[in-house]
Formats: C-alpha cells, structure tokens, sequence
C-alpha cells in the first residue's frame, strides 16, 4: 500500500531476518571487541507484522570511549556517521550505497537504517521493549499493522505518517516501562 508520500507498507517477509543475520555476522566480524551485541529491532524485527522493506539495527557499545573507533570501522565499509540524525545515546550511520556495508563481494544489501547505541541508552531500551512487547502480542501486532496500513494509505508525509503512530507506540512504552 502506498500513497503520494511514497510509504510503502508491505506483507511480512521471511527474508528479512536472514538478510538481519548477514548484516549482524559482518558487523560483528568488521567491529569486533568495539561492540557488545547487534540488535534487530523495529517493524522488521516482529514476525508476520506488515512493514516497509527497511531493517533498524541498533550496534550496541558499551559507552562514548569506544565510540570514534567504530565510527572508524565502519567507515572504512561505507559507512558515514550522521550527526544531525543523532542525539545522546544513539548515533545514526547513513550508507554511500546499497552495496555498504562492502564486502568485497559487491553484495546488494537491503534497504537498512543502522544506528550505535550506547548499553545504557534511553533510546535502545525503548526499541527493546517496543519489539520484545510485540513479539509476544499477537492482538498489539495486529492493531499495529492496521494503523500502519491506514497511514500509508492516508498520510499526507512521511512526518505525518510517524505522527500517527507514535500514540500507539508511547501508550505501549508507557506500559511496559515503569
């Protein structure tokens, strides 16, 4: 479903958590000791929810000290870190094109929003518990997925599209954080 904004909702797609472990065993590989863990979260991450075809992953570091050598690392596989787009706690990284990260094997990643979070950030808590109360939700997955339809079938922009949700999403938060 899509509309004159271009938000396009589609079926879930098996593809993509094996194209989320691909992505995780490289940066893990690329990264190494820099980082603790690679987080899959987002729509993407819950099985059967309708979703844009773009993963979220969240790099996990232990705190700020290791920061510019991953900033480093992924670099140098095409990787730029996007500061206006960061805030404390959680850094976005944008790609220079699909084939980022590169692995000398000139694969087509999918489409991919990759953001280094600190262990103890507000930001990768509310992911993790965001994705960890819909994966074991079936009635919020499918209310979820009927807003989301209903938005990219009526929003007027994409701002007005994450407008809608972030009701849904708050009251959840709201819930399961205290």
């Amino acid at each position: 479903m899509s509309n004159l904004s271009g938000i396009v909702i589609v079926t879930y797609n098996e593809k993509w958590e094996k194209s989320f472990i691909l992505l995780e065993g490289f940066l893990k590989k690329t990264l190494g000791d820099l980082i603790i863990c690679v987080e899959h979260v987002g729509s993407t991450s819950v099985k059967g929810l309708s979703a844009k075809p773009i993963l979220d992953i969240d790099v996990v570091i232990e705190d700020y000290c290791v920061f510019p050598a991953v900033i480093e690392g992924l670099k140098k596989i095409g990787y730029y870190h996007q500061e206006n787009w960061s805030f404390e706690g959680r850094e976005a990284f944008g790609r220079k094109d699909p084939l980022v990260p590169w692995d000398e094997k000139n694969t087509n990643w999918i489409e991919h929003h990759l953001y280094v979070c600190i262990k103890d950030s507000k930001e990768l808590a509310r992911h993790l518990a965001f994705r960890n109360y819909l994966r074991n939700n079936t009635e919020a997955v499918a209310e979820y997925e009927q807003l989301k339809k209903y938005l990219a079938k009526n929003a007027i922009d994409r701002a007005t599209y994450t407008e809608g949700k972030t009701k849904f999403v708050s009251e959840i938060l709201e819930r399961v954080m205290k």
